[in-house]
């Protein structure tokens, strides 16, 4: 891809009304467009981000039996009153009406859906467990947005809905879930903190959320400092870590001097609340007896544009964006500090066809700029890896690869470079 061609509307300057640091990065960046209160176009360089976020999900989601769906974003209000949340959400619910004044309503969640979509075609045992997922847009009408995309009305979250014969049966996919879920935050790079959390207008006795550790982040959280460490699953789960709702000084299980209380990002929400849509929606199967049996169910939540600025505010320094190879919009960025000169031009171009003849994802800065703005953007953008050429070191047949991350500069000549990325 070559810069001058690519839609990136990079920015000096910081905006006046972003208050964290992933909102100002995302606006200086030219990720995002603001078109009303917490409504924001995602314009190529986001939308790369948000891609690969959304391909480990697909994986990870893939590896325990998930399947894949897309339920609509406009749904009848008649599923909400059935389940009796429809007056019980809130002002957030954006509710509509279509031209013969029939209610609709603008997406926050799917559970109610998803158990239609059920009892319409799952009518035995055999059919379970079920686990159906998406990665849709969802629409809350938070009364204060902010923060960017951190805190908007208008997101996209992948949502997993599970069906289960019996609570053990819920229990084990609630457990499978909780391990894809670490799996999924790790491969971005991540460091997941899963904490007991409420349940809230889900509903349900079982839940965690996933938090990634950031001053900006809305909730505090109180958790024993092995769960930072922790590389056994079970562990995670079983060690102590609450969100401020659930925290309770008296019945701590660590002395003060052991607790660690830090801010949190929530990026991942999981509750298992057992047979409350099934048995409101008359959402049945029958056993092996020819016995009505009502799923115990399950909703798993995943913020992925949220995820996109919980990765920057966890991964920034005073340049920009540094992102983590796995969700990076590109592998590399080719910077020709020299456009008007031909030998440049030449390896430059060589570079960037070889390497995407090959796979690898490359971004050509081959803009009429100068070296200064050309070297703020890659920082600013902050692809992990930068190929520097410049008329002194082609001079000497080499160039520089950086690492966005670490700042260290190798020379080598271009022939080689290839083989530093080719997995």
């Amino acid at each position: 891809m070559l810069f001058s061609r690519f839609f990136a509307p990079t920015s000096k300057d910081a905006p006046s009304d972003a208050q964290i640091i992933s909102h100002i990065l995302m606006l200086r960046a030219g990720m995002i467009s603001q078109m009303a209160s917490g409504i924001y176009c995602w314009l190529p360089l986001a939308a790369r981000v948000m891609e690969k976020i959304s391909k480990i999900i697909d994986e990870e989601q893939s590896r325990i039996g998930s399947q894949k769906v897309y339920f609509t974003t406009i749904q009848s209000a008649d599923l909400w009153i059935e389940s009796g949340r429809y007056d019980a959400y809130g002002k957030e619910m954006l509710r509509i009406k279509d031209r013969k004044d029939a209610p609709f309503l603008y997406s926050p969640t799917n559970e109610e859906q998803a158990t239609d979509l059920f009892r319409k075609y799952v009518k035995s045992y055999r059919g379970l467990p079920l686990c159906l997922y998406q990665i849709h847009w969802k629409f809350r009408d938070e009364i204060r947005p902010r923060f960017g995309v951190m805190r908007g009305r208008e997101f996209l979250m992948k949502d997993a809905y599970s069906f289960d014969l019996d609570p053990a049966g819920a229990t084990r996919t609630y457990q499978q879930m909780f391990r894809a879920y670490v799996r999924t935050f790790r491969r971005m790079g991540l460091t997941p903190v899963p904490v007991q959390a409420s349940s809230g207008a889900i509903g349900g006795n079982m839940s965690h959320e996933f938090h990634v550790l950031a001053d900006t982040g809305e909730s505090t959280l109180y958790y024993d400092q092995k769960i930072l460490s922790a590389s056994d699953d079970d562990e995670l789960m079983s060690t102590f870590a609450v969100s401020d709702e659930k925290y309770d000084a008296a019945t701590a299980p660590l002395r003060e001097d052991e607790l660690m209380v830090s801010k949190g990002i929530e990026v991942g929400h999981i509750f298992y609340f057992g047979k409350k849509y099934s048995e409101s929606m008359n959402a049945f199967v029958l056993d092996a007896n020819g016995n009505k049996v009502y799923p115990e169910m399950g909703s798993y939540g995943i913020g992925v544009s949220r995820l996109v600025a919980a990765i920057i505010e966890a991964s920034h320094d005073d340049r920009g964006i540094v992102w983590p190879e796995q969700v990076a919009p590109f592998d590399v960025t080719v910077l020709n500090l020299y456009p008007d000169d031909a030998k440049c031009r030449e390896i430059a171009a060589w570079i960037h066809d070889s390497f995407s003849a090959s796979g690898v994802e490359v971004l050509y800065d081959d803009r009429t700029i100068s070296i200064g703005e050309k070297l703020a953007d890659a920082d600013l953008i902050g692809i992990p890896w930068q190929i520097i050429i410049g008329k002194k070191k082609i001079a000497t047949g080499l160039v520089e690869l950086k690492n966005r991350k670490t700042k260290e500069i190798e020379e080598m000549p271009p022939e080689k470079l290839l083989g530093r990325f080719r997995s």
